[in-house]
């Protein structure tokens, strides 16, 4: 079988396993994405994939070979990597949809102050316990790592948690601030990591770089949200040359697609660097969208029906992707389930105390903690950055951040949609029936459409 008709299979694999596995989910009363990611596992290089490669089929499963780690990888992941980047540039430019000014008004200040404190206080509950634990086995974690580790720790998934969302049709106050918040984190998120890991290159080569602290991030950040204001008025000012739905969708995906190649770009000036956040910019694609066009909401509409294959396959490929192999070295589920622990901690009691302090609902100092614990793309972004930075690559430092990241995204991953289900479903967001099946609103709408015309025609009578 060559290459092509091996992608193909496992396009259609990956995308039947994860509808199957929903259906199960939906019985067990579980979110769809933990269905897709273990789909994603089921398929992957560890189960069936292992299976294409003892039968010699590829695109039977993501074909297993060994990563040199003790565990196993598949070529195909990297063949599906580009539509990992274009998913997460749409579920940003989704989450960029919901800062409406009205809305933004009512908790802008609210999401500001709760989004900046919860990040940092999750890194310094972290940083504390993981410094503890280096002085207790300095030999097996570095300082260096503990230090980087608390910063990957305040990263949030925004694509899990607004999954999660949709798929409930959650609305609310918790749901309200929840998505300002997980989209301002990815911005604190990136300062924080930023200047934990100056500080960690620091203490490892015993000399700070101010460029690499401060000017980069700051540099990233504001570059992004230009870029992604500029993209969000053009999108709009070509939006008004079409008319017809599907030319305007095709306009929308387009701009969408546009706005993640523009946001890849990088260039060095010196000893600055200066690159993008596809998330950020994609954020503010959306925002400004929204707040300019006046029929952005139908056209979202639109555009979330065109992306449901898109994500299963995104979520199914992330499963696909966890190492499973972390879980058989003892120091690191030691340290991973330290890591977990004190990042849940510190979530948690970080969004109660902010949430407190901005004079939230009673209802989200409660349980918006509980919503910000899914962890993925962001956190293994940075510790990728780790993995390939100059000082860290082939060190014990790389190894044991990459590891601990891969365990923790492991495990969040799969018990944090279930988590933030419950907690929007306590705090009465999410309707305890769940979401209706399109089946039975077809019907509905059928059955009110037939009473109108019988209705209409007994008056003509």
């Amino acid at each position: 079988m060559g290459e092509t008709e091996s992608i193909l299979l496992l396009l259609s694999i990956a995308l039947l396993a994860g509808l199957i596995l929903s259906r199960l989910a939906k019985k067990l009363q579980l979110p769809a994405v933990t269905a897709y990611l273990i789909a994603g596992i089921l398929i992957g290089p560890y189960v069936l994939g292992q299976l294409g490669a003892k039968l010699g089929i590829n695109g039977l499963g993501f074909t297993a070979i060994p990563n040199g780690n003790g565990g196993y990888t598949s070529d195909f992941l990297g063949t599906f990597a580009i539509l990992s980047d274009v998913a997460l540039g749409f579920i940003a430019f989704s989450i960029g949809n919901e800062f409406r000014l009205s809305q933004l008004k009512k908790i802008g200040k609210q999401a500001t102050i709760v989004g900046i404190l919860q990040a940092v206080v999750t890194t310094l509950v972290v940083d504390a316990v993981l410094i503890v634990l280096h002085f207790v086995m300095p030999d097996v974690l570095p300082l260096e790592a503990a230090i980087i580790l608390g910063a990957i720790a305040s990263a949030t998934a925004p694509a899990a948690t607004l999954m999660v969302v949709k798929q409930y049709k959650a609305k609310g106050p918790v749901t309200d601030i929840l998505l300002p918040v997980v989209a301002l984190d990815d911005a604190v998120g990136l300062i924080l990591f930023a200047v934990s890991f100056g500080v960690a290159r620091g203490v490892y080569s015993g000399s700070v770089d101010v460029v690499s602290i401060v000017v980069n991030p700051l540099i990233e950040i504001i570059g992004s949200l230009a870029l992604g204001a500029i993209m969000g008025y053009l999108f709009n000012l070509c939006e008004r040359f079409f008319h017809s739905r599907s030319k305007r969708l095709a306009v929308s995906v387009g701009f969408v697609l546009l706005t993640i190649a523009f946001s890849q770009l990088k260039f060095e000036i010196g000893s600055v660097h200066i690159g993008f956040s596809s998330l950020l910019t994609c954020m503010m694609l959306g925002t400004i969208f929204c707040n300019v066009c006046d029929f952005s909401e139908e056209l979202m509409d639109r555009v979330d029906r065109w992306t449901a294959p898109l994500f299963i396959v995104f979520f199914v490929t992330s499963g696909a992707e966890l190492d499973l192999s972390v879980f058989t070295n003892l120091f690191i589920v030691l340290i991973g389930v330290a890591y977990i622990l004190s990042r849940s901690a510190g979530k948690y009691s970080g969004a109660l105390l902010s949430s407190k302090l901005a004079k939230c609902d009673n209802k989200i100092v409660k349980y918006l903690g509980i919503t910000l614990l899914p962890q993925a793309g962001v956190a293994l972004g940075m510790a990728d950055m780790v993995k390939s930075s100059v000082e860290f690559a082939d060190t014990n430092v790389a190894q044991i951040v990459v590891s601990i990241t891969l365990f923790a995204v492991l495990i969040y991953e799969l018990i944090g949609p279930a988590l933030t289900k419950m907690a929007l479903t306590k705090a009465g967001d999410i309707n305890p029936e769940g979401k209706t099946s399109a089946r039975h609103e077809h019907a509905k709408k059928k059955a009110a459409q037939a009473a109108l015309a019988q209705s209409q025609e007994e008056n003509q009578q």
